[in-house]
């Protein structure tokens, strides 16, 4: 059966942005509802740009029934070229990949995007040459590789008119009085300066304009290697401990290099290990954390769970949703990353010790590490503009390769890895377990994520600061305005309205209330902690785990079988780390100080909201956070309404602030979807609906076993 709406009486146009030109389009494409099989679906026009590809039908010509959280670059039917992750078609009812040239062109196309958004496109009814020019535009222009000059970042900011200023309260660490600011702001600047060698980039075009270093460090030491074997200043903690990374050297070099090598790092350490006054720990992460293609590997297995094509493949990897979860790797790798995090942290907090991490570029898992240190020991690192500086500092500035990790121009996927990815997804876990300590909200970090293929913004689309630089000048272009102004992602009134605005802003966030000590003794939160880290060592297992022994009867019974338990990994963690962790669990949480996560087994939980939003199936009624959220909001609302009334009370003025939160009437219609998707139809889980459920057929705690089911999504997801 196919449902077909009224042929279209008016031509739908795509909205095209400032330097956005249509390159290729099909009309009679048949767009199919993501849905339990049937063929239900819309009739409607399938274009190809060089920002995005589009489904235009009916509704994309009226503004009814917009959602409350609309993006206003990239719509519900849009898909960033960068946004597509692979492409897929249907030849008599076989799946293929689509890359390069194309002999036979498909009957079905299927686009799997980066934001876990899976669309399925009829062509049986579009004109055969507009079926060879859609597919091959489409796999053109999103999948082969091309220059970075080719970007819609650059035709975006030679046409786009400049009137945003963009930066908000965001420190952009561009001049070196930011980070002369960062360094007082952190009582840093006593032992520590910021310098301006790499001026002109005449050190190296990897580092920054200006970066901060120890005050014993000479010029000539950062000039004699390019900057690597140096020290290079993250962040200093209250106690005066600092935390530093390092790039290393090439290991392929010949003895008398290394030797030379070797003596000036022993010269480097000296200068700023003084023991027992000035302590150093060193931390080479690419031996203590998985690497770069482990994380790569974890994730895309991971993503593969959530990219659901129907109804009836959910229900089918449903039964085994746990094994596979585990197989992936991908959660106990980010309990890896926050374990060495709180490391870290140790370190610095309790042992008054510096702590250099090393990397062979120091652009990966070392901007991994400092940024969640940071966010775990500094507040302001949680608030909304003290993380987008963070960011800035870590990562933008700090010389993260977003441009090969992200694969944006599809040069390399050696190069590949979700590293900032990884950064969120910790930063998630520490969101959904202390909600006060944060001024943002999970849905801010997801539009985060999304905002890393959306090529309007510069501040995910370069290498380095010395590549954006040198790619701002506006030469090879037909217009000689001068150099490119790009936008930067902080500036969130260019994606949002001010009412979706207020969805990435935390309502219960704790404001840091005036220091007051005798206050603060007597204080007592409310706050249950039961899960610390094992005292002893589990039981030696095969499998490495994610749930703690307790938990194993629970998914005996759900799903017949026993999933691994939960272990410390092989490298255990040292008697001081497992003190401290257990010490503070055991005290009162303050919201604006020393923040760790719970890293037991199931405390790290799969981030719902990114990765099961587009799939109706995965959602809870009138349930999840969102609900919560806007019970609070309507609540907001309510206060301020009634502050209106008493202000026009005292006074004729009317305070303009009334409309600073959205409107969220009959929230209980809304689903954990909720702001990315819609109330969407109920979707009834069958009784049997694969051969799997059969096997389990003849348990005869199914009523009990189904029960459980239900607590336990709702707990995990």
């Amino acid at each position: 059966e196919i449902h077909i709406k009224e042929p279209i009486e008016k031509e739908v146009n795509p909205h095209l942005l400032p330097g956005e030109l249509l390159l290729c389009e099909a009309s009679t494409v048949y767009k199919y509802v993501q849905e339990d099989g049937s063929n239900r679906g819309t009739y409607g026009k399938l274009v190809c740009t060089n920002f995005k590809i589009s489904f235009l039908d009916d509704d994309s010509a009226s503004d009814d029934n917009e959602p409350q959280f609309k993006n206003k670059i990239v719509g519900e039917n849009d898909i960033t070229l960068q946004c597509v992750d692979q492409i897929y078609g249907v030849y008599d009812e076989k799946k293929k990949l689509l890359t390069g040239q194309l002999r036979k062109y498909p009957e079905k196309l299927i686009i799997y995007c980066k934001d876990l958004r899976v669309f399925n496109f009829c062509l049986r009814y579009t004109k055969e040459e507009e079926v060879k020019r859609i597919v091959s535009g489409i796999v053109h222009h999103s999948q082969t590789p091309k220059l970075l000059k080719r970007l819609f970042l650059f035709s975006y900011a030679s046409a786009a008119p400049n009137n945003t200023d963009g930066r908000n309260q965001t420190v952009m660490f561009e001049t070196l009085e930011d980070w002369r600011d960062e360094l007082e702001r952190t009582k840093g600047n006593v032992k520590y300066k910021a310098v301006t060698t790499n001026e002109g980039y005449r050190v190296s075009e990897k580092l920054p304009l200006y970066f901060v270093v120890p005050i014993c460090i000479s010029e000539e030491s950062i000039l004699k290697y390019e900057g690597r074997g140096i020290p290079i200043w993250c962040w200093s903690c209250h106690n005066g401990a600092a935390l530093l990374k390092m790039s290393t050297f090439p290991k392929e070099q010949d003895d008398s290099t290394s030797q030379m090598q070797k003596a000036f790092l022993d010269g480097i350490y000296k200068t700023i290990s003084k023991p027992p006054y000035e302590l150093l720990k060193m931390d080479d992460l690419s031996s203590s954390l998985p690497s770069l293609q482990d994380i790569q590997t974890a994730y895309t297995r991971f993503k593969q769970l959530f990219l659901i094509d129907n109804s009836t493949d959910f229900w089918a990897t449903d039964v085994k949703w746990f094994s596979l979860l585990e197989s992936t790797n991908w959660l106990e790798i980010i309990r890896r990353v926050l374990k060495k995090a709180m490391e870290v942290a140790e370190c610095l907090e309790i042992q008054h010790t510096n702590v250099l991490l090393i990397e062979e570029s120091a652009t990966d898992l070392c901007c991994v590490i400092s940024s969640l240190v940071q966010v775990m020991m500094d507040s302001y690192s949680r608030t909304k503009s003290g993380f987008q500086s963070l960011i800035q500092k870590e990562w933008v500035i700090g010389g993260h390769s977003f441009l090969d990790r992200c694969n944006h121009l599809h040069k390399s996927e050696k190069e590949e890895a979700p590293v900032f990815l990884l950064l969120l997804n910790c930063v998630w876990q520490l969101v959904q377990q202390y909600p006060p300590a944060f001024e943002f909200t999970e849905t801010y970090l997801t539009v985060l994520s999304d905002s890393l293929y959306v090529p309007i913004f510069s501040t995910f689309f370069f290498n380095s600061q010395h590549q954006r630089d040198t790619n701002k000048s506006g030469e090879s272009l037909k217009t000689q305005s001068g150099p490119f102004r790009f936008l930067t992602v902080w500036d969130w009134s260019v994606q949002f309205e001010p009412k979706a605005l207020a969805f990435l802003n935390n309502p219960l966030y704790a404001e840091k209330p005036k220091p007051d000590r005798s206050q603060r003794k007597t204080a007592r939160f409310k706050h249950q902690r039961q899960l610390s880290l094992p005292l002893t060592q589990a039981k030696p297992s095969t499998k490495r785990g994610f749930f703690r022994e307790e938990t194993d009867h629970l998914i005996k019974n759900i799903l017949g079988k026993r999933i691994g338990k939960f272990i410390n990994s092989s490298d255990e963690p040292p008697n001081s780390l497992r003190e401290f962790y257990d010490s503070w669990h055991s005290k009162p949480v303050d919201y604006h100080g020393l923040l760790l996560p719970r890293i037991d087994g199931p405390e790290i939980k799969v981030w719902a909201q990114r990765y099961l939003r587009w799939i109706p199936e995965a959602q809870l009624h009138g349930g999840g956070t969102i609900a919560t959220a806007a019970k609070i909001l309507d609540l907001m609302e309510e206060v301020q309404s009634l502050q209106v009334k008493m202000d026009e009370e005292h006074s004729q003025s009317v305070s303009g602030d009334a409309h600073s939160v959205p409107m969220l009437r009959n929230s209980a219609r809304l689903s954990s979807l909720f702001p990315f998707a819609l109330l969407q139809r109920q979707s009834v889980k069958p009784a049997l609906p694969t051969s799997t459920w059969k096997d389990l057929e003849d348990e005869d705690d199914l009523v009990k076993r189904d029960d459980e089911f239900v607590d336990l999504s709702g707990d995990m997801l």
